[in-house]
């Protein structure tokens, strides 16, 4: 069979088959199955073809074994110009013979050109830009490798240095204080239990605190308040000065935490004065130091207070068990402190109730209170004690204190009964820390 024939036959079969494929997105299974096996006979055909120019070559036919020349039939589609130039030349170039096997790979693509342009889809221009064929490689490849002096060895890494770790001790103490020296005009009420008398004076306080807390369920508050004011009075012939303002407080809580507000507390207030207390022209001693001298013990529960984002803080105690201690060491003192006549201590039990509140309105305005309640069920001590301060600059502040006392345990005054009443305003310096 002349091998012209069999070549276009193979070759427009292949592209035929693979020209009448629908898209892509449309194919199904049956025509996926036709093309592969149009494909797979196409294979076997080139085989064939090659066996038989194998044996052509050895009947003296000029078909080499392997011939690149066949690899375009079963490549893609691509169109070369090389064979439009041959096939359309003019004059110079000849019609190949029959015969020669690269004019029938060219007859049988030109007549793919001609008849099924839509199956090309290389061209030869692409095939150059991707980078010529490499040729048949006979001789070895050599690689040029440069040779360098060989590395130092990497000297031995010296041992790491031991690091010194310190761990500092936690400190659960904070400190804390507050201090002020101001002016004021300051009013007493007649009756008031500690004497003293209406008139301008100045007062100078400090509030100091150290407080524990591990942040394991123990707490330990300690608060140590020191006030001492004086007043000059014309109307007091018997006294050149007078205490205005004398308290010495000290009030320690040791708490274990309950919950995470709530804490069991041992709670312990004492408290007495500096100096002698007189009224204006009378020479009685009202008060003095340890005369009278207050402890109070109680066992309950104190909750912590924070409300309001935070400008409301402070804690309130609660005791339903109280040991109230008082000791007056001026025999003539005694009944105006509650205790029989000639004794100087008293004793007695009860209930117990401490709030100690400091409410932030703003930066410059700040109110603290304190409420103080002991009952024996037979009589009963309130003091609630009100500070508002006025900060006005980072040293300058004003002070309004206001502090309502209520007592049964004394002698009922005809005008006031068993309330006290004392209050000041003043304008001074001011420090906190």
């Amino acid at each position: 069979m002349n091998i012209k024939y069999i070549l276009v036959f193979a070759f427009s079969l292949f592209f035929l088959s693979a020209g009448a494929r629908p898209d892509k997105s449309k194919l199904s299974a049956t025509t996926d199955t036709l093309i592969v096996k149009a494909y797979t006979d196409s294979l076997i055909l080139y085989k064939h073809l090659s066996d038989s120019a194998s044996t052509a070559r050895i009947q003296n036919l000029e078909y080499p074994e392997t011939d690149a020349r066949f690899f375009r039939i079963f490549a893609p589609a691509t169109f070369y110009h090389s064979i439009a130039a041959r096939k359309m030349g003019l004059g110079n170039i000849q019609e190949k013979d029959t015969n020669d096997m690269e004019g029938e790979i060219d007859n049988a693509l030109l007549n793919v050109y001609l008849h099924r342009p839509d199956l090309v889809k290389n061209s030869e221009k692409l095939i150059v830009d991707a980078g010529k064929v490499k040729e048949n490689i006979n001789a070895p490849i050599r690689n040029k490798v440069e040779y360098v002096k060989e590395a130092a060895p990497l000297p031995d890494e010296k041992p790491e240095m031991p690091v010194e770790v310190i761990v500092y001790k936690p400190n659960f103490w904070t400190f804390s204080g507050d201090y002020y020296l101001q002016f004021l005009q300051n009013y007493v009420s007649g009756n008031w239990y500690k004497g003293g008398e209406s008139n301008y004076s100045m007062v100078a306080s400090a509030m100091l605190q150290a407080n524990y807390n591990n942040k394991q369920k123990v707490k330990f508050d300690n608060k140590l308040e020191m006030k001492l004011g004086f007043q000059t009075s014309r109307s007091d012939s018997l006294h050149s000065f007078k205490t205005s303002e004398d308290l010495i407080r000290y009030t320690g809580k040791l708490g274990l935490q309950a919950t995470k507000k709530w804490y069991y507390t041992l709670q312990l207030i004492a408290s007495t004065q500096f100096m002698r207390g007189y009224k204006s022209n009378d020479e009685f001693v009202y008060s003095d130091i340890l005369s009278p001298l207050n402890i109070n013990v109680s066992i309950g529960m104190d909750y912590n207070v924070s409300a309001f984002n935070k400008k409301l803080t402070g804690n309130i105690q609660l005791a339903p068990l109280a040991y109230n201690f008082r000791y007056v060491g001026r025999d003539a003192l005694a009944t105006r402190y509650g205790l029989d006549e000639g004794k100087r201590t008293k004793n007695d039990f009860g209930s117990e109730m401490t709030a100690d509140l400091t409410w932030k309105f703003s930066d410059m305005i700040k109110w603290k209170t304190r409420l103080y309640a002991y009952t024996t069920y037979e009589r009963a001590e309130i003091e609630w004690e009100n500070t508002i301060s006025f900060q006005l600059s980072k040293y300058i502040s004003s002070n309004i204190f206001v502090y309502p006392r209520f007592d049964d345990g004394v002698k009922r005054d005809d005008d006031h009964g068993y309330w006290q009443l004392k209050e000041y305003a003043s304008l001074g310096f001011a420090f906190s820390f």
